[in-house]
């Protein structure tokens, strides 16, 4: 697959599959005016709910709604990649009990900064896309669960909202149909943990965010007891799209088993930082180019490809790759939330996963042992080695440490934490022997 780089280069803009590019410099002095009701509704909005309801055709029924998401390949944006539409059929729709949708924008992950641009730029979208889903499961209440450090967000999609239930779409008896759907803003408080499912679950019913054990899965078992399906913004985003233009056209936008297209948040050592929507499976040479290179003409040294809880990948790695899930796992690594953090030459590998490690054990809930204990050892190690008192063993000792937090915790943050301290010292290893024995960084150029 090619790209017409020119296409890049004079509008700074890809093509909008689903109308939501949101690279900043595109929509500067644009902020509080686009993102109205009237100017979605302008561009198509809420075209898709009607084609859904039959109120401009013949309709669709919840089970042909699946089955075009399903077609459609589209797999959940927030990091895990499972398959929207499988999920979807995951939910006891004739169950005659409380049902709840739940739109997951607690983007927490170190470098990602695409679910709060879709919400802030055009949150009609993502509106549109649960009403969509609420309708092929039989759900009639939802929530949007949104950091809670992004307040002008949450402010954002309020406004959205009451935008949405005046002109009829959300409320009960939508535009005079049968389906009724309750939808509100949930503020989170910027706890990393939120943006684990069940702990997201538990927030929103006043408790600690902490994780639940699985099973049961929230599809049997969610808020308050009830089933419950979770996605991530941009997964919903997708969604009016794919109604619209049908799910084999949305897979052809991608490739096999990766439909569409992604967002990446190209973030760290390049030129133009910022979100780019580009076709699954675009080579990453393409998406680095499109972000203006590596910043100050530096060379590329390594890339976290999926947030920081992915592992890290050598240049000469991500530049064979393509910007899929298949692609970045067969490399060694995870698609994650998309978020792409490059890294010029000058980065002292020890430096960063120091940094990284503190976030994670800053970041545990507490709740399991090996990742309470462990994340908190890890960085300790780290940083004994980055301030010069590193000894030979504690590689070993670092290695074995990750190696049984990993699958030991009831949610994934164990293994977030541990699988960057395992890439790096796989790849970098040179560089922390090198601060063991010279109590130095090897990378002086480091700032």
């Amino acid at each position: 697959m090619t790209l017409d780089l020119s296409k890049f280069q004079a509008t700074g803009q890809e093509t909008c599959f689903h109308d939501r590019h949101i690279q900043p410099q595109i929509y500067t002095g644009l902020n509080g005016r686009n993102w109205r009701l009237k100017d979605y509704e302008a561009r198509g909005g809420y075209q898709a709910v009607r084609k859904v309801l039959a109120l401009d055709g013949a309709g669709m029924s919840p089970e042909q709604v699946i089955a075009e998401v399903k077609a459609s390949g589209l797999r959940g944006r927030g990091g895990a990649g499972f398959p929207t539409g499988l999920k979807w059929s995951f939910m006891p729709r004739a169950l005659p009990v409380q049902k709840y949708l739940v739109c997951n924008s607690d983007e927490g992950e170190p470098g990602t900064c695409k679910d709060r641009d879709i919400l802030n730029y055009n949150p009609h979208i993502v509106i549109e896309g649960m009403i969509i889903a609420a309708w092929a499961m039989g759900i009639s209440v939802g929530y949007n669960y949104i950091h809670g450090e992004i307040f002008e967000v949450y402010d954002r999609f309020e406004e959205a909202l009451e935008e949405a239930r005046a002109a009829g779409y959300l409320g009960n008896n939508i535009l005079g149909s049968a389906h009724s759907f309750q939808l509100h803003a949930h503020h989170g408080f910027g706890a990393y943990i939120c943006g684990e499912e069940t702990a997201l679950i538990e927030s929103i019913e006043g408790k600690k965010g902490q994780p639940r054990f699985k099973p049961p899965f929230p599809a049997s078992f969610g808020i308050y007891g009830k089933p419950t399906t979770i996605n991530n913004t941009e997964t919903f985003a997708a969604v009016p799209w794919i109604i619209n233009n049908g799910g084999q056209a949305y897979l052809e936008c991608g490739k096999p088993n990766n439909g569409g297209t992604k967002i990446f948040s190209m973030v760290g050592d390049v030129e133009r930082p910022g979100n780019y929507e580009v076709p699954m499976g675009t080579p990453f040479a393409t998406l680095l180019e499109l972000a203006g290179g590596v910043k100050g003409g530096k060379k590329l040294k390594a890339v976290i490809p999926g947030g920081s809880s992915s592992p890290v990948l050598p240049a000469e790695i991500m530049m064979a790759c393509t910007m899929d899930y298949d692609a970045i796992s067969k490399a060694g690594s995870m698609l994650g939330s998309g978020a792409v953090i490059v890294m010029d030459d000058s980065r002292c590998m020890v430096k960063s996963l120091l940094r990284l490690s503190y976030f994670y054990a800053h970041e545990s809930c507490g709740q399991c042992t090996p990742c309470r204990e462990g994340t908190g050892w890890l960085w300790r190690l780290v940083n004994r080695i980055e301030h010069g008192q590193g000894r030979a063993e504690d590689l070993d000792l670092l290695d074995n440490v990750a190696e049984n937090i990993m699958g030991r915790t009831i949610c994934a943050l164990g293994d977030a934490a541990a699988m960057p301290v395992r890439a790096m010292i796989k790849h970098y290893r040179h560089e922390f022997v090198h601060h063991i024995e010279h109590k130095t960084c090897m990378v002086p150029a480091y700032v």
